[in-house]
């Protein structure tokens, strides 16, 4: 029988995009990761990643593993809180940004409840500098945000590249004419990120429509007014990635954390580490 610590560390690399990022979700060092993945190939004497210096991607064989192995993993631990996991009650108070709220979180938010039906969940959608107030507040318990930029908060859940998100038919002005932007109202991580790279490349631009929600930036680029800057994952049918062109300017990678209150319960710690197991789901990527 396969090893099941080998398939969290394969599960991790496939859905991290890197062996970096998976050993900070397993709290193991990069070489650990890089053996466990190689004792896996090993037993079952197939390669499971095709690497380069600049990316790790699932082979054939590796994507047929993938599947399998999530539901493996699921049902050890969904038996093993059953049978010796801690009865728990309560209230957990849970924020998480809308570019999660109906991706990830969902199915998350499901298994919290059948491992365990006594705790009782409460969950704001908001964007992130709301949700770390509140937590800072002691309004939330914990949050599944943005990482604000210049700040280390939070335990890093998984990083994603922004990209400037277009409709279909949408023609890209010329390099002298603004950029049209649909942007979050407020000073939001997604707002600063895409400021800041226009202000250093000197492209002009011009906010043509702001929103406080996600569906509200999305409907302004599918209507082909702007373009806005979205997670990768965020991207929905109708809506591509502009690609790298001159006169646009790269966007930096978002990390996703997760933020608790200093002290938390055995419920919030348990909702803690199943938010920390998460990763994107592709949009139209």
């Amino acid at each position: 029988m396969l090893d099941l610590q080998l398939l969290r560390s394969f599960i991790a690399v496939a859905e991290c995009g890197g062996f970096r990022s998976a050993s900070e979700r397993l709290h193991a060092t990069q070489s650990t990761v890089s053996q466990q993945i190689k004792r896996l190939e090993d037993e079952l004497g197939r390669s499971l990643f095709r690497r380069t210096t600049r990316s790790v991607a699932l082979t054939h064989d590796g994507e047929a593993l993938l599947g399998p192995a999530r539901r493996l993993l699921q049902h050890e631990e969904d038996v093993r809180h059953h049978l010796i996991g801690p009865r728990l009650s309560g209230t957990v108070r849970l924020g998480a940004v809308e570019e999660v709220a109906s991706s990830v979180l969902p199915p998350a938010l499901g298994r919290f409840s059948r491992l365990y039906p006594d705790v009782r969940l409460e969950v704001v959608v908001d964007v992130s500098a709301v949700l770390i107030g509140q937590v800072d507040r002691n309004e939330l318990d914990l949050a599944l945000a943005k990482r604000p930029w210049g700040t280390s908060r939070g335990h890093v859940v998984w990083r994603e590249q922004m990209v400037w998100a277009a409709s279909e038919t949408f023609e890209l002005p010329p390099p002298t004419g603004p950029l049209p932007l649909a942007l979050y109202r407020g000073s939001t991580v997604s707002r600063v990120a895409a400021l800041e790279a226009l202000r250093r490349s000197e492209r002009p631009w011009k906010i043509v429509y702001t929103s406080p929600s996600l569906t509200g930036v999305r409907a302004a680029a599918l209507a082909g007014l702007a373009v806005t800057p979205l997670p990768r994952s965020a991207l929905c049918p109708g809506l591509r990635a502009l690609p790298e062109v001159r006169g646009v300017p790269p966007l930096p990678e978002l990390e996703f954390v997760v933020l608790t209150q200093s002290h938390p319960d055995a419920a919030t710690a348990e909702m803690g580490a199943l938010l920390a197991a998460l990763a994107p789901t592709s949009g139209a990527t």
